[in-house]
């Protein structure tokens, strides 16, 4: 298997090998954010005996869940073995008990277990059969647990859209148009937006806003785009 979920995406062991400081913020923009929404779940639905974090990357969240709740056993899983070995090391070097890193690519995810809790967050982005994905992240779902999902919808697709035909006017500094492009051209296509309607098809049941029982973050836009929702199962 590729190290990209798709040949039309980054190769993310390559990325992952080369990545600096701002690489890796840009890969993880919002996981502050993320880590908050979960602990507001895990307060309003209980804490779970176990979580999964299915394109990990360098393990902000799947730590974060480690950390804060040491009984719960704790998986991340991302297909680059660079960014894999690096989270071995960091969980072995800190004397982490209850997190392991194992690899897969999605949209094949069979992990031969079933969690409380499964997350993707920023991944869905790079993978073209986005039902497919959605019904195997969902399997891996235990009974009265939850699918947590972060993706770009079509007001997101529409952004980036507007980033590339006037950056001056939308971007930020420092952004290269051409690799923002490559990186996410599944987005631009429209082959990997979802919605609402697109989520409630695949798997059989609405999903349901955070904001039932947290307050929205203060940069709304941010997840008028790319909403993070879950799932009850």
């Amino acid at each position: 298997m590729t190290d990209a979920t798709h040949d039309a995406t980054i190769d993310w062991n390559e990325f992952w090998h080369e990545a600096d400081d701002d690489d890796r913020d840009s890969a993880t923009p919002s996981t502050h954010h993320v880590r908050g929404l979960l602990d507001d779940l895990f307060d309003a639905k209980g804490v779970p005996d176990s979580f999964a974090d299915v394109g990990c990357g360098p393990g902000i969240v799947a730590f974060h869940v480690a950390d804060r709740h040491p009984e719960t056993a704790v998986v991340g899983y991302d297909a680059a073995e660079t960014i894999l070995d690096e989270n071995r090391e960091r969980a072995r070097d800190e004397g982490y008990e209850n997190v392991d890193f194992e690899r897969t690519v999605l949209p094949e995810f069979d992990p031969g277990r079933q969690f409380d809790v499964v997350l993707t967050f920023g991944t869905l982005a790079y993978v073209a059969d986005s039902e497919r994905a959605l019904q195997a992240l969902y399997d891996a779902v235990a009974p009265g647990g939850s699918l947590v999902l972060g993706y770009i919808n079509r007001g997101g697709r529409a952004h980036y859209h507007r980033l590339l035909d006037d950056p001056d006017e939308h971007a930020p500094e420092g952004f290269d148009p051409g690799r923002f492009e490559e990186r996410f051209k599944l987005v631009l296509d429209g082959e990997s937006t979802l919605s609402y309607r697109q989520i409630r098809d695949a798997l059989g049941t609405w999903p349901r806003s955070f904001w039932e029982f947290t307050e929205r973050p203060e940069q709304r836009w941010a997840w008028d785009h790319a909403p993070l929702v879950w799932v009850p199962k």
